[in-house]
């Protein structure tokens, strides 16, 4: 998992599956923090039209570039059409952000052929990685 984590912080383009524009919430202070740190995340939220002022998408297949990372923080009962887009638009790498992952989760990744990371904060790995 650690070459996984670092090849994953070494890409540079994210999506971001929750942002949201509530900054008491993981999905904005993730978003913020990695634009903060030079990363080109895209927000993805359905709700949203915009995150900090960034126009959201509304799923993966709208980004306007494919992201090499998709990464998730959103609850786990919706996470399986997520990794299931990201499969079908040939995204490899899912990271799912702690209280995004569930076994089913994990192992759905798998099935597709998609490299999980799970147990993992991105915040936390891109400070140890970057």
């Amino acid at each position: 998992m650690r070459e996984l984590i670092k090849e994953a912080v070494n890409q540079k383009v994210w999506a971001l599956v929750g942002a949201t524009n509530d900054s008491s919430k993981y999905g904005n202070i993730i978003f913020k923090n990695m634009r903060a740190a030079g990363y080109t995340v895209y927000p993805v939220n359905p709700r949203a039209i915009t995150v900090e002022g960034e126009k959201a998408y509304p799923d993966l297949a709208s980004l306007p570039e494919k992201p090499a990372v998709v990464d998730i923080v959103i609850p786990p009962s919706l996470v399986s059409p997520i990794l299931d887009e990201a499969a079908k638009l040939g995204i490899k790498t899912v990271w799912l952000q702690p209280g995004a992952e569930s076994q089913a989760a994990i192992d759905h990744a798998g099935e597709l052929g998609l490299k999980a990371i799970y147990n993992h904060c991105a915040m936390v790995e891109k400070r140890r990685w970057n």
